[in-house]
């Protein structure tokens, strides 16, 4: 047996537990703001990210559910009390204030998502999270890339209006 199969056999670890937990607020939250952006941003791109938010996020989030299952794992319920804070913020804007605080948000969270689950698949214990992590990760690597162009787009935007 290698390490790796004898780690899986043994269960995941606390660190991919954690890992887990905090993969599916984190994945739930995104489901819920995409929602959000979808019906308040004033931009199409950003009820376009936001859509996209709900579609791959719900995926990770069924994928991730069914690993759970299969390890005797409970995940959480909702999205924590973090995600609830950042979701009454942003409920209570509109129109452009709504898309440059969802933008500016989703470009921190996805930056700290990538790393979190970069580090899992570089060390989670237990193979089949770490596979979850590294299928998971082009994804975000990719949500991460549109946020930055909505973001500048929105920079270049707000310039233009500046000169005129």
């Amino acid at each position: 047996m290698t390490v790796g199969t004898l780690a899986s056999a043994q269960g995941p670890s606390r660190s991919d537990i954690r890992f887990m937990r905090e993969a599916a607020q984190g994945g739930m939250a995104e489901v819920r703001l995409g929602e959000l952006a979808t019906r308040r941003g004033a931009s199409e791109r950003v009820r376009g990210f936001g859509q996209h938010m709900i579609d791959d996020h719900s995926k990770a989030n069924d994928n991730l559910r069914e690993i759970a299952i299969r390890k005797g794992v409970t995940l959480p319920p909702d999205i924590g009390a973090e995600h609830r804070a950042v979701l009454a913020r942003l409920s209570r804007l509109h129109g452009v204030a709504f898309d440059a605080a969802y933008i500016r948000d989703m470009k921190l969270d996805h930056q700290q998502d990538i790393a979190a689950f970069r580090a899992e698949a570089a060390s989670g214990r237990d193979e089949a999270i770490r596979r979850f992590a590294e299928r998971t990760l082009p994804t975000l690597r990719d949500h991460y890339s549109m946020v930055k162009d909505i973001s500048s787009h929105m920079r270049e935007r707000r310039m233009r209006m500046g000169r005129m």
